[in-house]
């Protein structure tokens, strides 16, 4: 429900000047502080492959449980400047992504 209304939440959190830090890099898109989550499009794709499996027999029960292979960080730095914080040089250089 949270990325569904992501272009209603960005705008609330930032009237009441309020910093979040949101799992879908979705939301930093939309105008959120930072993202640590996975990659939605990553998980997308990779559901098309067991679908496919599926699809060809296997069962369900056999494919592993797996989690994306890599966890990633945005950093919108207009939303930051908008709300007067500084980020720490030392996180901008972990970030996957900054958003200017």
């Amino acid at each position: 429900m949270l990325l569904s209304l992501r272009r209603e939440i960005a705008p609330l959190m930032a009237t009441s000047r309020l910093p979040a830090v949101y799992g879908y890099r979705e939301h930093v898109d939309e105008g959120g502080l930072i993202s640590y989550g996975v990659n939605l499009a990553w998980c997308w794709q990779h559901l098309a492959i067991f679908v496919d499996k599926i699809l060809k027999g296997a069962s369900p029960a056999d494919l592993p449980v797996e989690f994306p292979p890599k966890v990633q960080m945005v950093v919108n730095m207009k939303t930051a400047k908008a709300l007067g914080f500084t980020i720490p040089s030392a996180l901008l250089v972990r970030a996957d992504e900054v958003i200017e």
